[in-house]
């Protein structure tokens, strides 16, 4: 079947005349459809010069009428302007119009009127939408790129929500987040109410419900010291939080990801934003969590989706320690057959206890070398995950391990940002502290944190450099 469709500017007579002459078709013809389009004065130059192009036609002038293929798909086939469709209906159907200027000019201008209304209305419509407002800082990063399709597909806050994402970054990657905002504008996710660039700091965080933190510092060691690139993070903070506090919404959610000092930059928007709530302040370790499940995988021959409940404890881009002591293996082939989802202890599985406290231990270190120069899928997959999580709950009886602020649990000093296993459920998270931990896990706990101690303490200028572990007892 074939569907004409009509498109004018709104105030076109000619137009008008087109229309009226179609819409007389369609109620006396049993089998014939139209389709109609008005398009404001000031836009149809542009709009016409786009579907001209997009469809290899040649045409100028209002209004352009063609013919849609339905059943075959296919770009439509040009009929032309008024003139052809008057010739074309009389050629067919023996009828054609016979409209006075008058009235052709009199309809122009109902109809010009009728489209401002509806623009109106549907401006209004939107305006009563309230969309998810998430802000990205060093948005010119490869992660964000990444990130924006899998927040605006749906799969992460529900295929019924809305979002608004806001790019922020320094003036020079303007262009950059101008081609991110074009690129996405461009995919036409239905979710995605709108996409902005922002270089302007003073206009960070607005309403904000979300905000994402990618700010990373290059490390050299050769141009820097450890404890001048922990300041450096630390000044970035005390810009942010104060316009956190001021911009954002009271309930918003800080997420801390990125490649460098993800514990330390959630440390320090809590410390210099004491308004912002602790429990919605998160840094990410779903990287390195998936990284040592892939790692685990390899050695055992299976995929790693099976590899569950692996723990990152401390400091996540810093000095951590990959727990197994928990991990479940699920739909492994073993000698020990049982249902899909009937879980096996990973350290039972694994007869090569060598390899575990040699190899894999060792590899601890170029696994987090590999996760930092991640291009930005994985990344970017573990702030979905965890923002999926935040929002819908975490799989029933798995572990999630986070970044959260420490109040003792598991016998980790207050007042830290430390990763632990934590359940999302409801809307929070909770630590999981009825795990059991062992006496030499409890050691390296206390040497991870006295890192991250450390850390806070230099970056709050208490201390000038980094001691190390059982130098000089250091509390918080």
């Amino acid at each position: 079947s074939v569907l004409p469709v009509f498109t004018g500017k709104a105030n076109c007579p000619h137009y008008a005349r087109a229309e009226l002459l179609a819409d007389y078709l369609q109620a006396n013809l049993p089998d014939f459809r139209v389709h109609k389009i008005t398009q404001h004065p000031d836009k149809w130059e542009q709009w016409l010069h786009d579907i001209c192009e997009m469809n290899g036609w040649e045409h100028r002038g209002s209004p352009i009428i063609w013919r849609e293929l339905l059943d075959r798909g296919g770009k439509g086939l040009l009929l032309g302007g008024v003139n052809d469709f008057l010739e074309y209906a009389q050629h067919y159907y023996g009828i054609t119009s016979m409209m006075s200027s008058e009235e052709m000019l009199d309809f122009a201008e109902e109809n010009l009127q009728a489209h401002i209304e509806i623009e109106k209305e549907e401006e209004e419509i939107k305006s009563l939408i309230k969309p998810l407002q998430i802000w990205i800082t060093s948005a010119s990063a490869s992660i964000c790129y990444q990130l924006i399709p899998l927040l605006a597909n749906g799969e992460v806050f529900g295929m019924t929500t809305e979002i608004s994402i806001h790019l922020l970054d320094t003036d020079q990657f303007k262009d950059i987040l101008c081609g991110i905002v074009m690129e996405a504008e461009d995919m036409a996710f239905p979710l995605l109410h709108s996409i902005s660039a922002h270089t302007e700091i003073d206009e960070a965080f607005i309403q904000a419900d979300i905000i994402i933190v990618l700010d990373d510092v290059p490390l050299n060691h050769e141009v820097k010291s450890l404890e001048n690139y922990i300041r450096e993070v630390s000044e970035i903070c005390q810009v942010y939080a104060p316009l956190i506090e001021k911009n954002a919404k009271s309930g918003v959610r800080v997420i801390s990801s990125g490649k460098t000092f993800v514990n330390l930059k959630a440390m320090m928007i809590m410390t210099y934003g004491k308004s912002i709530k602790p429990e919605n302040v998160i840094a990410v370790a779903t990287s390195w969590e998936s990284a040592a499940k892939a790692m685990l995988a390899r050695k055992l021959n299976m995929n790693a989706a099976g590899v569950k409940d692996v723990i990152v404890w401390g400091n996540i881009t810093g000095c951590n320690y990959i727990d197994l002591s928990h991990a479940k293996l699920y739909g492994y082939d073993c000698a020990i057959w049982g249902p899909a989802n009937f879980p096996r202890p990973l350290l039972n599985m694994i007869y090569d206890s060598e390899w575990i406290h040699s190899e894999f231990l060792s590899a601890q270190s170029s696994l987090s070398s590999r996760v930092c120069h991640c291009v930005g899928m994985l990344p970017a997959h573990a702030v979905a995950t965890v923002l999926r999580y935040w929002y819908h709950g975490s799989p029933p009886g798995e572990i999630v391990s986070v970044g959260i602020l420490t109040k003792g649990q598991f016998c980790v000093p207050e007042g830290i940002v430390f990763s632990m296993p934590v359940r999302f459920q409801n809307g929070n998270w909770e630590v999981m502290t009825e795990l059991e931990i062992n006496e030499m896990t409890q050691e390296v706990l206390g040497r991870l944190a006295h890192e991250l101690i450390q850390e806070k303490l230099i970056a709050l200028r208490e201390i000038k450099e980094m001691h190390p572990y059982g130098a000089d007892k250091i509390t918080s």
